[in-house]
This record gives structure tokens, sequence and C-alpha cells, in this order.
């Protein structure tokens, strides 16, 4: 289980725009089919809304694996913190409550 965010390489020239566009790509190619779809779907409806710290983490979030990140989004397993409030978003999201 992960106890921390895994850092991700970044010189810190990446643009936002630059930022938005690989985050968005990595959300849709994840190699499980179901995390492509839940993860795009997220990305397309939230990222540009996102600040600083909530892109940092979503960007963390990323770097986990895809059946970890299943058994949370879908409740099979309890989510780690610092991911909790996050896939608690993507959860509702791909329910489509509000």
């Amino acid at each position: 289980m992960t106890d921390a965010p895994k850092e991700r390489a970044n010189s810190g020239a990446e643009t936002l725009e630059n930022r938005l566009k690989r985050m968005k790509m990595r959300s849709m190619r994840r190699g499980i089919k179901e995390m492509d779809i839940i993860l795009a779907r997220f990305a397309d409806e939230n990222l540009a809304k996102m600040d600083t710290a909530g892109l940092d983490l979503y960007d963390a979030l990323l770097c986990e694996n895809d059946q970890d990140l299943y058994q949370w989004v879908t409740g099979q397993k309890p989510t780690p913190e610092p991911f909790t409030d996050l896939i608690a978003r993507i959860s509702v999201t791909i329910s489509g409550a509000n």
C-alpha cells in the first residue's frame, strides 16, 4: 500500500498547457481499459479546474498501479492517504452523482 505520493521528475519548465495535455494522455492510456475510461472521464471534467496542489496530487496518482487504483475507486480496498479525497471525487465523477 502507498504511504506517500510518488514524485514525478519535473524540470519545472513544463507549461500548464503541456502539463494538462500530458496528464490527460496518461489518464487515457493506462493499460487497463477500465482505468482508461475512468481516469479519462475524470481528467476531461476536472483537470482544468484544479489548482497546482490538486494537479500535483493527481500527477502522483497517475504513478500508481492500475490494479490498486481500480480497487480503490470501486471500494474493494481502502484508499491510502493522501489519495482518499481524490479517489472519492473520481468515484463521484464516474457514478454521475453530484
